[in-house]
C-alpha cells in the first residue's frame, strides 16, 4: 500500500530497454514487469518505478535528479556494475557523512551508490 506523502514511484528514460533491463537485473537484483514494448516497471524490492523508451538520458550535468542507492561494499559494488554493463563516471569520493560514485546504465542515466563506511 502506498504512504500518505512519501515518494512512490520512479521513472527514468532508456534508450535500449532490453539492456538497460539486464543491466540492472545483475547489477542490483531487480525484478520487472513488461507493459507493451516502450514500458517496464522495476521493484527494488522497497521502491517501485519504471523504464519508457526514449532518445533522451538522465545526467546531472543536464539538471537531472540524482538518484543515489546505498551498497555496504562500494569497491564490490563498483565492480559489479562495471561487469554488468554499466561505466564510472565518477570514481569513488569523500563526503560528509560517507563515500559514493556516480556510474551510467547501459542508456546512459546517471546514478550513484554510496556507503557511509
Amino acid at each position: 500500500m502506498s504512504t500518505d506523502r512519501k515518494i512512490d514511484y520512479l521513472e527514468l528514460p532508456a534508450t535500449d530497454l532490453a539492456a538497460t533491463k539486464s543491466f540492472y537485473s545483475k547489477a542490483f537484483g531487480w525484478s520487472f514487469q513488461d507493459y507493451g514494448e516502450a514500458y517496464c516497471s522495476f521493484t527494488d524490492g522497497t521502491l517501485n518505478g519504471g523504464f519508457y523508451q526514449s532518445a533522451q538520458s538522465s545526467s546531472v550535468a543536464s539538471g537531472a535528479a540524482l538518484v543515489v542507492v546505498y551498497a555496504a561494499d562500494l569497491e564490490a559494488m563498483s565492480e559489479t556494475i562495471v561487469n554488468s554493463g554499466g561505466t564510472i563516471v565518477r570514481a569513488i569520493f569523500s563526503f560528509p557523512g560517507g563515500r559514493r560514485f556516480h556510474f551510467a546504465d547501459p542508456s546512459g542515466n546517471e546514478l550513484a551508490v554510496w556507503s557511509d563506511t
